[in-house]
């Protein structure tokens, strides 16, 4: 296997222990604690994940459209910046954590003091990706998972939410420590600057406003459920996606590798053919594994999430038909984002806003599993959409070569 193929499949493996990763912790947060403590959990890791992801939009994304030899003092100041900025946000999850009560503010307390610890090390991701060496972010994070699993398995039955998100923020202390030890040679005699991040027009604020329309606004709309209706609205929503992790690993799989394959297709109609097929291909896998999870027997589903499988079991088929719909949106998205890069983000600030509302909606409605639908019926009506948007591009569109993207 060439050199370029090795690299591509530690790209794929990384991508994969790093979501075995979110979905392990999960399922192991959900088997150790009770329905409202599981809850309680779901609430603090959803704004984890969208800190996360407002982390890898801002940092992530402008670091690995970095080009030249000399990267490592670009990955130093992202490290700087990323460690400046988690822990001024940390500063201010533990004022929330002390103005909340009972076992949510301690959640929250723990969060503000490990989340540092947890976006540093999600962060050398990108630095590896930026200096085309993905196998050291492999160990790195294939140390995480191990860590992670290792240390929550170790947790008695019963254990506090607050208990559990510090001791998940804790083990990646290891993988910390490995990772920052792979990046030194890169990074030796650089110096850290972050005027870059704190500039008006950096590249990152574009792709935050993406994130923020794209995923931000429905990870925020679950918590919301969990603010003003009930956190166990939030516990099941969150353990019903948790199931369909692994196709997540297949989505994310294709938006990182797929432009540069149908970039090298030529032209409209032979990059519609390909997404098309793979898009359907999605959907029938988010249809298969929608259907193997409702047959699974209650025995097991409890040995999944334990005495969350009731609420999310409830759920799997609008969940299933969710992610059926996310895998053509996906795949439609992405023929436009190699088509016609500046297409996308109306459809995003559109349909995720639309998406939201009828998350909310469905509940005011029907509950909890009225949510699940509304996300169900957003998710197809942005698909359908994007897809619309791909039949009425030029049939020129693609075959030139795609102009550098501009800082907003």
């Amino acid at each position: 296997m060439s050199r370029r193929g090795l690299a591509a499949v530690a790209s794929v493996l990384d991508q994969a222990a790093s979501s075995a990763t979110n979905i392990l912790v999960l399922v192991l947060a959900a088997r150790l604690s009770s329905a409202s403590g599981f809850a309680d959990f779901s609430m603090v890791y959803v704004t984890f994940n969208v800190l996360l992801g407002l982390n890898m939009a801002y940092v992530g994304q402008s670091l690995v459209l970095e080009k030249g030899e000399g990267l490592g003092p670009a990955c130093r100041s992202a490290l700087g910046f990323t460690a400046a900025a988690s822990a001024a946000v940390g500063a201010l999850l533990l004022a929330v954590g002390l103005a909340l009560a009972g076992a949510t503010g301690t959640a929250f307390l723990a969060l503000g003091l490990v989340l540092p610890l947890v976006l540093l090390q999600d962060g050398l991701r990108y630095c590896f990706s930026a200096l085309r060496t993905p196998q050291r972010a492999l160990a790195a994070d294939a140390l995480r998972l191990l860590c992670v699993v290792a240390a929550l398995a170790l947790q008695p039955e019963g254990a506090s939410a607050g208990r559990l998100v510090l001791v998940w923020g804790l083990s990646a202390l290891p993988a910390l420590a490995v990772g920052l030890w792979l990046l030194r040679p890169y990074v030796r005699g650089s110096r850290t600057d972050l005027r870059p991040y704190l500039r008006r027009g950096h590249l990152g604020q574009r792709f935050v406003v993406e994130f923020a329309v794209g995923n931000g606004s429905s990870q925020l709309a679950v918590l919301g459920l969990g603010v003003f209706a009930t956190p166990l609205a939030v516990g099941a929503l969150r353990g019903a996606t948790t199931l369909f992790g692994p196709l997540n690993v297949l989505f994310n799989s294709a938006n990182a590798f797929g432009p540069p394959v149908l970039g090298r297709l030529g032209g409209k109609r032979a990059t519609v053919r390909a997404t098309a097929a793979l898009g359907l291909v999605l959907a029938a896998v988010g249809a298969g594994w929608a259907t193997a999870l409702y047959l699974l027997p209650d025995r097991l589903g409890r040995e999944l999430l334990g005495d969350t499988w009731a609420g999310a079991s409830a759920l799997l088929p609008a969940t299933g038909a969710q992610y059926a719909a996310m895998g053509l949106g996906t795949c439609a998205l992405l023929t436009l984002r190699v088509l016609a890069p500046k297409a996308t983000l109306s459809l995003q600030v559109v349909f995720s806003l639309l998406s939201v509302g009828l998350l909310l909606g469905g509940y005011a409605v029907w509950g909890v599993a009225g949510a699940a639908w509304g996300l169900a019926a957003g998710s197809a009506l942005k698909a359908l959409a994007a897809w619309w948007r791909v039949t009425r591009l030029p049939a020129a569109a693609g075959s030139r070569e795609p102009e550098p993207a501009a800082v907003a």
